[in-house]
């Protein structure tokens, strides 16, 4: 059954407190005078949480980086990878990191948010540019990372980067043609405030629903729509619960890699380049491996005929465009000066990259 991907393991509580335990022997620095730290003990294990299943966007993602870090380290450093089900929700994951129980994190806006109002502009509708490789750049900017670095650091996270994983679509039991057609639909988002208020908008109904509950309350009719990227809607069987698939672009699904801010700042200088170097390895690889799911599993549900497809025409979406736009305000009460910031040279940044993109 589908579900049973995602069935929480009964160890996972168990594993959660042994991790946490293991950090506890790092703030145990002894007296101010004892002799310098020793140099580590190979092989050290890194550990790597995900928000998805295997096979997903995330885990091609973790395997590429797990694979060049313990390359470039001559096996020095160990990448274990957890799936999403085996330590626990979104949520959970993100507090795990946070207090050092797992190194390395997956953390998506549609959660975050709630902890770092700033990154809850990914959660905005017709934001980001329509043309792919402009996206892919500022998406891989520096300057987009800096200007959310200091969010993620005072909840003791570093920003690794950005990692796109395609467009969100919508399904339902019915085609989402115009904002008219959400009236009244039980629509799961992602577990932000934020993530609410874009379908709120529309005048849906939402309902903060964990990504491994879904399925089942799609099967028990307590929601009536989801919205997630394609290759997530067919590797998570949502299609068997659902007769629609509307394609209106409306945001990337975009989640951030994270760490332990003191875990990050404490690594010797030789790990945190092995680190840095396998992420700028792997950042192309995540842009095509998710091109490459959402194309081919969306063909597969065609030709299987899973789901009715719909897209969206450009006055379509356009008057989805115009219903989002009061969000936007929303999003910039709640993050103040800061989101302000960030919100502004977004736009210029995309404006400057569409004008310097060649013909």
């Amino acid at each position: 059954m589908p579900t049973a991907r995602f069935r929480l393991w009964p160890l996972s509580l168990a594993l959660a407190i042994a991790l946490t335990g293991c950090s506890d022997s790092q703030t145990d620095r002894g007296d101010e005078t004892s002799e310098a730290p020793k140099p580590p003990e190979y092989p050290v294990t890194w550990r790597f949480a995900l928000e998805e299943i295997e096979g997903s966007v995330q885990h091609a993602y973790a395997e590429a980086l797990k694979e060049r870090i313990e390359e470039r380290s001559d096996g020095k450093i160990e990448v274990d990878i957890f799936p999403y089900g085996s330590l626990g929700t979104s949520a959970q994951l993100t507090e795990l990191v946070r207090n050092g129980s797992v190194n390395l994190a997956f953390a998506s806006p549609g959660h975050l948010a709630n902890t770092i109002p700033e990154v809850g502009l990914f959660t905005l509708h017709y934001i980001l540019p329509e043309d792919a490789e402009v996206t892919r750049q500022l998406l891989a900017s520096p300057e987009l990372l800096e200007l959310f670095e200091p969010s993620y650091s005072d909840q003791d996270m570093k920003l690794l980067g950005f990692v796109p994983e395609g467009w969100m679509a919508w399904t339902a039991n019915k085609a989402l043609r115009t904002p008219k057609d959400f009236n009244g639909q039980r629509i799961r988002t992602m577990t932000s405030d934020m993530a609410e208020e874009a379908f709120r908008a529309y005048g849906a109904e939402p309902s903060q629903v964990p990504y491994s509950q879904v399925y089942s309350d799609l099967q028990l009719r307590k929601i009536d729509a989801q919205s997630n990227p394609v290759f997530a809607i067919e590797e998570m069987d949502f299609y068997e619960v659902q007769t629609t698939m509307t394609l209106a672009r409306p945001a990337q699904f975009v989640a951030s890699v994270v760490s332990n801010l003191e875990w990050y700042n404490a690594l010797p200088e030789n790990q945190q380049q092995w680190l840095d170097n396998g992420l700028n390895d792997v950042a192309q690889i995540a842009w095509e491996t998710q091109e490459e799911l959402n194309q081919t599993r969306l063909e597969q549900m065609l030709e299987e005929g899973h789901m009715k497809v719909v897209r969206l025409t450009d006055a379509e979406r356009e008057a989805f465009r115009q219903a989002s736009m009061p969000v936007r305000d929303i999003y910039l009460e709640r993050t103040k000066e800061s989101g302000r910031r960030i919100f502004d040279r977004l736009q210029q940044l995309i404006e400057e990259m569409e004008a310097n993109k060649p013909e």
